[in-house]
């Protein structure tokens, strides 16, 4: 699946979705480097904390993009093997994407996402 940057028009790359408590839980884990990002969709009604991610046992940074059920971006992140973090506004959509995807897709807070195949 690709991921579509509508607001700015650019394409973000291919993911792989994770629609599965495991393999949300897994994500990247254990991974030297990623050839392409993962697309985690999240159970309605857990909130802002329910939204959070973890990068435990990560080997390489990866930038994060939530969204709403809109798929309005609602917050960005950068983060660093080990970290944890809770976004500013509940998701429905965690894409975790190589680092610099966000810099070099001009991602920003309230911009629109597309999913397409």
């Amino acid at each position: 699946m690709k991921v579509l940057n509508r607001t700015r028009n650019e394409c973000l790359g291919n993911v792989k979705i994770a629609d599965t408590f495991i393999s949300r839980f897994k994500g990247f884990m254990f991974k030297k480097d990623i050839k392409r990002g993962l697309l985690l969709e999240m159970p309605e009604g857990r909130g802002r904390r329910g939204s959070s991610i973890h990068m435990f046992f990560m080997k390489i940074p990866l930038d994060v993009i939530f969204l709403d059920s809109e798929k309005r971006v609602v917050d960005l992140a950068t983060l660093k093997p080990w970290q944890i973090y809770i976004p500013k506004k509940p998701a429905k959509y965690i894409i975790e994407l190589p680092q610099g995807s966000i810099e070099d897709s001009g991602t920003r807070i309230g911009d629109i996402m597309e999913f397409y195949r």
